[in-house]
């Protein structure tokens, strides 16, 4: 057998965390335009609690929109609702949410998973099947970890384990930064639709950062 050099790592791209949904119009009227302006893999929806049957129609809605954009949706929590709106998957607040909606979800639809404190917790979350890891969300009190610790926990997953890992980005140097930190996708939510140049300009621009930076770290690589 021949020592073949691993194949080279595909450019990372963009995950679009969205505002809170409550009515869906102005969401589904906005996002062919900026889904088709980007490379956005897929878009993580943020639900308003209410009642089931409200929240699967507002799933109903967004889903064909993504969709045939070519990226997937995720719902943010929620797995028990995913199937039944059309979405993808879901992404799960911690190991515990993991392991209670992997059968529901598994295997025609993706489980994403976040709130992973340690290294453990993350290795654990990848050997019962996480589709991917996301690292440095904010808690629920609003904290996270820095910058460097993200990059850092991203480097660290990226090159020793398969499933693909997601930085959690609150500003373009973040996203440029988890990029060349060997994230494979780049979560972009609240300071995309704050931008004072329109969602549009800022995804764009995120967009851009991510590749540069993969960029340069390939040619350094080579």
């Amino acid at each position: 057998m021949s020592n073949k050099p691993p194949p080279p790592r595909p450019a990372p791209r963009l995950y679009l965390l969205t505002p809170v949904v409550d009515d869906p119009a102005a969401l589904v009227a906005g996002l062919p335009d900026l889904l088709a302006a980007a490379d956005v893999a897929a878009v993580l929806v943020r639900l308003k609690e209410t009642d089931q049957r409200t929240m699967i129609s507002r799933i109903k809605a967004l889903a064909p929109v993504v969709q045939n954009a070519g990226a997937a949706l995720l719902v943010d929590g929620h797995p028990e609702i995913v199937a039944r709106g059309g979405a993808d998957g879901a992404h799960l607040p911690g190991i515990a949410a993991l392991k209670e909606a992997l059968p529901s979800l598994k295997p025609d639809r993706i489980a994403g998973v976040g709130g992973l404190t340690t290294r453990h917790h993350s290795m654990d979350a990848g050997e019962i099947g996480a589709d991917y890891l996301l690292f440095g969300e904010p808690d629920a009190k609003g904290q996270r970890p820095s910058s460097q610790a993200i990059a850092e926990r991203l480097d660290w997953w990226a090159e020793l384990f398969e499933p693909p890992c997601v930085g959690y980005a609150i500003s373009l140097e973040e996203a440029h930064d988890f990029a060349a930190s060997g994230a494979d996708f780049v979560l972009v939510g609240d300071f995309i639709w704050v931008d004072p140049r329109g969602p549009k300009a800022a995804l764009i621009e995120a967009d851009g950062a991510i590749k540069k930076a993969f960029t340069a770290v390939a040619a350094g690589q080579s």
